[in-house]
């Protein structure tokens, strides 16, 4: 409005400043030297995203943080309206210097991102999580786990199908290592042969990998008279 010698009301100044402390950004539209009115830009927040927030809190995430390079005013409506905190205008390497600084804290991070300029902070965190559906493929990339929704009600769905397969795969191996101690205390005291417990422990593995494999005849050679040429075909 400066270049073109518009002049501005201090009333017009005053809803500017107003609609910015709410988040909005403004645009002001002149023409032949004169101000014909101005237009407020917000961003909408996701209807799904309050409720995704209580089921990571119901989960145990003790702090979460809100990075943007949009301005702080922007960020700080947003911030309020979500209840988290925020960290503005902040570059892609500034995300990945305070990524590191949470770490450095003892923090697990996991970020949560789409644009390509979060793919650094994505690779950086201890989980990176891309928006799948309308990320970058910088992003996709870069991250670890990659949603095939644009949801944010799919990321505490994602912690959870995470912490569930940890969950087995610690079973398992307390299973296997209960399962060789027994049959190595079996065999120590003499109810089982040493040889005997080792077929037993290895067993199952055997049976498991003999249905991998079937053996089929095919019909008399006519080069060879007499024989049968057998195929190992994997099932």
């Amino acid at each position: 409005m400066a270049r073109g010698r518009v002049e501005v009301p201090e009333a017009v100044l005053a809803r500017v400043r107003s609609l910015a402390a709410e988040g909005k950004s403004v645009v002001l539209v002149a023409m032949g030297g004169r101000l014909l009115g101005l237009i407020a830009l917000a961003d909408t927040r996701r209807p799904e995203v309050p409720g995704a927030l209580d089921a990571l809190r119901a989960l145990g995430v003790r702090r979460m943080l809100l990075l943007t390079g949009d301005r702080r005013q922007v960020a700080a409506a947003v911030a309020q309206q979500l209840g988290i905190d925020f960290q503005a205008e902040v570059l892609p390497q500034e995300k990945i210097r305070l990524v590191e600084r949470l770490q450095r804290s003892g923090h697990v991070v996991a970020m949560v991102g789409d644009g390509i300029n979060d793919a650094p902070a994505l690779a950086q965190a201890d989980v990176g999580i891309a928006m799948g559906a309308a990320g970058t493929d910088a992003a996709i990339e870069a991250a670890h786990v990659a949603l095939m929704q644009d949801d944010w009600r799919v990321v505490p769905e994602a912690i959870l199908i995470g912490r569930r397969a940890f969950r087995t795969i610690k079973q398992n191996l307390w299973f296997t290592a209960a399962y060789n101690l027994v049959g190595m205390l079996l065999a120590a005291t003499g109810w089982l042969p040493p040889i005997a417990a080792a077929a037993a422990q290895s067993l199952p593995r055997r049976r498991r990998d003999a249905q991998l494999f079937e053996v089929v005849a095919h019909p008399v050679s006519p080069l060879v008279p007499g024989a049968h040429p057998l195929r190992v075909s994997r099932v």
